[in-house]
């Protein structure tokens, strides 16, 4: 006799149980991501539409702010409608596509920060 048990969905950890609370998470989450959706946007828009601003260094912190909307896209609307809307679920496969790209953006991150030093290393030698 096989097993016929799968794992369809995830229970997460709610931060509160109390209604009110659930309510002000996703007030301070609804913040803190329109205030990263605003700054990397001004940033984006400012390097993309200033014609002196497409040097090297410029080039790198337009990738960065695309890698931190990315980053900051991929948990906090799935956290937000958690605590919105009183769940606590998540499927497997979106569970594994978040976990996927938050590794892939935060490496990504981190080797362009690493290659972002290293050319100050050199304009700083050179």
């Amino acid at each position: 006799m096989s097993n016929g048990s799968s794992i369809t969905q995830f229970l997460l950890l709610a931060f509160t149980d109390m209604r009110q609370l659930q309510l002000l998470h996703f007030c301070l989450f609804l913040g803190i991501y329109l205030a990263a959706l605003l700054g990397n946007g001004l940033i984006i828009t400012a390097i993309v539409c200033d014609h002196h601003l497409h040097s090297p260094m410029y080039f790198f912190l337009l990738n960065l702010s695309l890698l931190d909307l990315g980053s900051i896209s991929t948990t906090l609307p799935k956290a937000m409608a958690n605590s919105l809307w009183d769940t606590r679920a998540i499927s497997y496969s979106g569970c594994a596509a978040q976990v996927f790209l938050l590794v892939f953006f935060m490496s990504a991150e981190l080797y362009l920060l690493t290659v972002m030093s290293y050319d100050r290393y050199i304009a700083i030698c050179k």
